[in-house]
């Protein structure tokens, strides 16, 4: 986007109010968007774990400024009213067949959306969490995920919310069936019949594609292959050539591969929202406190940027998860937690800080800024 600031008359090398104005509101809502855009994945699978009104306090002491829930919690939804925390809600997967219902699915929006909007900021409504159709524990799902989204939407709308609250599904990348190099991802060919008209869904809707992705996962099932420098953001250089794109991370590596196969699904106007991401500090191989601090905090700073297939877009991601929960299984799924059950913090990680901008000091930047840079 280009912006002239020249104008006519004695006055030309300086921009007029509005122009300042206009330049301010554009640079200060481009910081709300960055400061906001990692958020934290609320599960509740503990014995120990604090109470809810606290869990939101913490968040908002945090800087915490979204969240995912797996299923409509009352106590959550109640605590979260007048928060500004904005909320991926999800569709538990027990609930996808009675979705397919058309009056169930209305009446899940108004118990558990309408009941509660505006003092919730509902974001996205995640219609199932990892079903595929070639995965024994959910494959019987798979016939339930689009009939049940489509009535979700249908019900949204019916509200007057399809521009605020957007309807997708959280997917894993076990349905990338190729994933090296990025350019040529694709997703498998059994389960091309079940993803291909969500994808066509999606983009009739035009809402994102939510995607669960862990390097630490990946790393270690090939540890041989992939180093840990790679999984950790902490390589000094490329690692993979693509062609012109030269990637230092896994997790670039691994979103554009997402990118590229959803491009071979007819999917390449598709946004994703990265819904999952974490790395635990015990319970497994290379699970440690020093490499979930480190992957964590260059998480964080690292999706401001975007990736090399699509750069310079800060990438929404939502760190998985809050807590260690004790009653996951296996042993590593118990050591996600970004604090401990009592709330003390696992890591020192900077989710940003509120800014109060002074107009007056931050002009000259502002115009600087925004000439450079757009």
């Amino acid at each position: 986007m280009a912006i002239s600031s020249s104008t006519s008359g004695t006055s030309s090398s300086l921009p007029s109010r509005t122009t300042v104005m206009l330049l301010l509101i554009f640079f200060t809502a481009s910081l709300g968007i960055t400061d906001a855009q990692v958020g934290v994945c609320y599960g509740m699978q503990g014995n120990n774990l604090p109470p809810v009104s606290e869990v939101i306090a913490l968040y908002k002491q945090s800087n915490i400024k979204r969240m995912r829930i797996y299923d409509p919690n009352r106590a959550v939804l109640e605590a979260l009213r007048g928060s500004n925390i904005e909320l991926i809600l999800g569709v538990p997967n027990s609930d996808l067949q009675s979705l397919t219902n058309p009056s169930n699915a209305n009446s899940w929006v108004q118990k558990n959306v309408r009941g509660f909007w505006s003092s919730v900021l509902f974001r996205y409504i995640a219609v199932g969490n990892e079903i595929s159709p070639v995965n024994g524990g959910t494959a019987w799902l798979a016939q339930f995920v689009l009939p049940a989204m489509r009535n979700i939407h249908d019900a949204i709308r019916s509200a007057g919310l399809q521009d605020q609250i957007k309807v997708s599904t959280a997917i894993d990348l076990t349905l990338v069936g190729n994933s090296y190099p990025p350019s040529a991802g694709a997703f498998r060919d059994d389960v091309r019949s079940y993803l291909d008209p969500i994808i066509g869904f999606l983009s009739s809707i035009r809402s994102p594609l939510l995607a669960n992705i862990y390097p630490y996962f990946t790393y270690a099932g090939n540890p041989r292959d992939i180093s840990l420098p790679y999984a950790l953001f902490t390589s000094p250089s490329v690692v993979v050539w693509d062609g012109q794109r030269g990637y230092k991370n896994l997790f670039d590596a691994t979103l554009d591969a997402l990118y590229s196969a959803l491009e071979r699904a007819s999917g390449g106007s598709l946004e994703v929202v990265v819904s999952e991401s974490g790395w635990p500090s015990a319970g497994a191989f290379a699970a440690t406190f020093d490499n979930g601090r480190t992957y964590l905090s260059n998480l964080i700073q690292h999706v401001k940027g975007g990736t090399p297939k699509r750069p310079n877009r800060a990438i929404e991601t939502y760190l998985f998860a809050m807590f260690d929960e004790n009653k996951k299984q296996p042993e590593v799924e118990k050591h996600f937690g970004l604090f401990f059950p009592d709330k003390r913090p696992k890591y020192n990680l900077n989710f940003g800080a509120e800014k109060n901008w002074d107009i007056s000091t931050e002009h000259n930047a502002t115009i600087l800024f925004l000439k450079s840079d757009m």
